[in-house]
């Protein structure tokens, strides 16, 4: 590839590899500008995008859930590190996340990977309509497939930068809303710094809770690992409701809601 090439051929050339095939060009191009600039070389430029593309997006999965195949939940959450982590703790995590909570709850996954899998965890006094909302479309599909039929799951290839038609998806449902946004955050900064705040800014007063999650250890060595994070938790103290926050397993998560629900 010559030096030179226009950006649109560049993304082309980037998304042409299967595991990027059917992100958000939105998604793609935000990453593109971190390298679109003159001291890399096209070849630089397709490289350090998909590095990271694959950091943020299919580190974590494995290749076999890029296909629909005839498998159960626990085979789905296995093959994705974070779900698979997870696994053990679910049941822990929804109790808590649900304690005040029964009845028709509309649960909105934003970048869910294959947690929609997890729904047997959820506790059985809700109503739950679910609705996953991912930049990967390969696992939106395979979600679609699995769920064929069943009303109450709803998928959406969507990007989370889209903030217009995010809003437009919390609009579905009747009863409670809860947003979960589990390890979202950090991959969100990395394409735009303070993007989070503004996201939660425009989605917390539609919903009753908004849940966040960050990873407490690394997923390859389990090693606790210290990352700043005292900006966002600064910024959902000052600016809504802090209802709790607990850990499991390898994962902190953070309660929140508007002030005064």
């Amino acid at each position: 590839m010559e030096r030179g090439s226009n950006k649109r051929d560049l993304i082309k050339k980037i998304i042409s590899k299967k595991e990027f095939s059917l992100l958000p060009l939105e998604d793609v191009g935000l990453v593109f500008e971190n390298f679109d600039k003159d001291l890399y070389s096209d070849e630089e430029k397709v490289k350090f995008s998909r590095n990271l593309l694959r950091k943020m997006y299919t580190v974590f999965l494995s290749n076999k859930l890029l296909k629909y195949r005839e498998k159960n939940e626990e085979w789905f959450l296995n093959k994705h590190l974070s779900t698979k982590e997870r696994m053990p703790f679910y049941k822990e995590v929804y109790e808590k996340i649900f304690s005040g909570f029964k009845g028709k709850t509309n649960v909105y996954d934003m970048g869910s990977g294959v947690n929609s899998f997890s729904h047997y965890f959820f506790p059985k006094k809700l109503d739950l309509n679910y609705f996953g909302i991912e930049a990967v479309g390969q696992l939106v599909e395979v979600q679609k497939k699995f769920f064929l039929g069943k009303k109450n799951f709803h998928f959406f290839h969507e990007s989370l930068f889209d903030l217009e038609r995010i809003k437009e998806i919390l609009k579905n449902g009747n009863g409670k809303k809860v947003v979960f946004l589990f390890k979202a955050i950090d991959s969100l900064e990395m394409l735009k710094k303070n993007y989070s705040k503004t996201l939660l800014e425009e989605i917390v007063p539609l919903v009753d809770l908004v849940v966040v999650s960050f990873a407490t250890k690394s997923l390859g060595s389990k090693k606790r690992f210290f990352v700043d994070r005292k900006w966002i938790k600064n910024f959902i103290e000052k600016n809504f409701e802090l209802k709790s926050s607990f850990e499991e397993g390898n994962e902190e998560y953070i309660l929140f809601s508007k002030k005064g629900l």
